[in-house]
């Protein structure tokens, strides 16, 4: 039996699409950095990016072990709060281009002062200077997602933990988990992710991206999240599935992320249609834009040139996804104001 082709879309009705207003969950800060800005930030500290870079300019990786190891590489320029303040700049301007009028972004402390809560308190003032500037000239609105790394280890996921729980407020709005999947269990995190719902932070965790859909079901039942970053390896448990959509956990999911790092391989046969059919909420969202040739808009574009999504159902996503962010009600209220259909 031939399988049904989606309805054909001219070039009006996609470029109707692509400047649909969007809602981006699943964003990693410095994986958003335009080469550009890391290459140029290196040189003003003399900093050796050996490796780090293709000869097109373009972030250079092989496959996901490489990956974290060419992020990680690429951060070491990222040194003071200023630097993540014009990186802040650099990656709104680049997500309000593309239509992205509401983004939470992973933060890891980490990163941004070594996880000391006093060091993490200025880097994120910084940042949060940055994204009211770039509201004010864009219209673009952030809001934080502190994230563990979870090859770092249990012990090293306390410490970003506390800095969530000492920051949590109407910016700072989840906790998470990134980093190699393979590595250590869900539950080993238990402790950081209770330490953040008791201080009143929603919580989401990758999960489902390298490893199957036990690794989903853990992420649910041992660590209670009701966001999961990627999950769409869930597919291959339909009554995991069945959970997942009577439960209303939200899927963040990264479609040009899977298919460039081979998690699946092309658009055609990614689950997010089927998940959705059988009644998922998904989202969609670039992942680490830069380093997988992505925005918001190609991520709509393929989408609709693969399974024919029209413009309603997309202005339905960017609603489905401002009702699964973290922010408050207030402004989750003003977010669906701005997506109303005219």
């Amino acid at each position: 039996m031939t399988p049904e082709l989606p309805p054909v879309m001219d070039e009006e009705q996609l470029a109707a699409v692509l400047d649909l207003p969007k809602v981006e969950l699943h964003l990693h800060h410095e994986g958003a950095a335009p080469p550009e800005f890391i290459r140029r930030l290196g040189q003003e500290k003399s900093i050796n990016l050996t490796g780090v870079f293709n000869p097109d300019g373009s972030y250079a990786f092989h496959d996901f072990a490489h990956f974290l190891s060419v992020y990680e590489a690429a951060t070491q320029v990222l040194k003071t709060p200023e630097d993540y303040a014009r990186l802040t700049t650099a990656v709104l301007e680049e997500s309000a281009a593309n239509g992205v009028i509401y983004c939470e972004t992973f933060l890891s402390p980490d990163f941004c002062g070594g996880g000391d809560v006093g060091a993490w308190r200025e880097y994120l003032h910084a940042i949060r200077d940055a994204a009211d500037a770039a509201e004010r000239a864009h219209g673009i609105v952030l809001r934080g997602i502190v994230t563990c790394i979870r090859h770092f280890g249990p012990y090293r996921a306390k410490a970003p933990a506390l800095c969530a729980a000492e920051t949590a407020g109407d910016w700072i709005v989840g906790f998470g988990m990134g980093g190699d999947e393979t590595m250590g269990k869900q539950k080993d995190f238990a402790w950081p992710f209770d330490l953040a719902r008791e201080a009143g932070l929603q919580l989401t965790t990758h999960a489902g991206e390298w490893r199957g859909p036990a690794e989903v079901r853990s992420a649910i039942e041992d660590l209670r999240v009701t966001r999961v970053g990627h999950g769409v390896r869930a597919i291959e448990d339909l009554a995991l599935v069945d959970l997942i959509a009577e439960r209303g956990i939200v899927l963040e999911v990264c479609p040009v992320s899977n298919v460039t790092l081979k998690v699946y391989p092309n658009m055609a046969a990614h689950p997010i249609e089927e998940l959705r059919k059988r009644g998922v909420t998904v989202t969609v969202s670039t992942d680490d834009p830069p380093f997988f040739h992505t925005n918001m808009r190609r991520e709509y574009h393929n989408l609709a040139k693969t399974f024919g999504w029209s413009a309603e159902q997309f202005s339905e996503l960017a609603r489905t996804s401002a009702r699964a962010a973290f922010c408050n009600d207030e402004t989750k209220s003003a977010l669906l104001k701005r997506l109303e259909t005219p």
